[in-house]
């Protein structure tokens, strides 16, 4: 079972949001940039939490298509891509 809990940070330094999975019951960093937050959510660089907030559900979808496709990076995590999208 896959869930989602209400985890999420954003890393300043790397200026990318991420949001938690609980996967088999391991954690998964699910990761987004910036960049794709603004292109495709419209997020500020002052509040993109706020995107992440709203659009929640979507980058949700996007992260469980690639955790049920296998797609994680070497450290274990979820990269969502502006071509996942």
């Amino acid at each position: 079972m896959n869930v989602f809990p209400r985890l999420e940070s954003w890393n300043s330094t790397t200026k990318m949001a991420t949001i938690a999975a609980t996967v088999d019951k391991k954690r998964v960093l699910c990761r987004i940039s910036l960049d794709i937050l603004k292109d495709n959510f419209g997020a500020s660089e002052e509040d993109p939490m706020h995107s992440v907030d709203e659009y929640r559900t979507n980058i949700q979808e996007v992260a469980m298509k690639l955790i049920e496709n296998g797609s994680y990076e070497k450290d274990g995590s979820i990269l969502i891509r502006k071509c996942d999208l």
